[in-house]
């Protein structure tokens, strides 16, 4: 899977149109990530890459590489 397209499935995760994230954009600038989006990520990573991740790597996040690292 491309960069590109982990950095879609976190903007389908956040509810956000295309080409909205990059890769250096922090996370807390964006309101629609929030505790939803984190559980539906959550969701996404065990669904899309069969693995678990928790909250408090969710919460140590700080922008969208850190996000896209973890979609292994």
């Amino acid at each position: 899977m491309t960069e590109q397209e982990k950095i879609s499935l976190l903007e389908e995760t956040m509810e956000l149109e295309a080409g909205t994230l990059h890769m250096e954009d922090a996370l807390m600038d964006y309101p629609e990530w929030d505790s939803i989006a984190a559980l539906a990520f959550i969701a996404l990573m065990d669904e899309k890459f069969h693995k678990t991740v928790r909250g408090a790597e969710i919460k140590a996040f700080q922008t969208v590489a850190d996000a896209v690292k973890i979609m292994e």
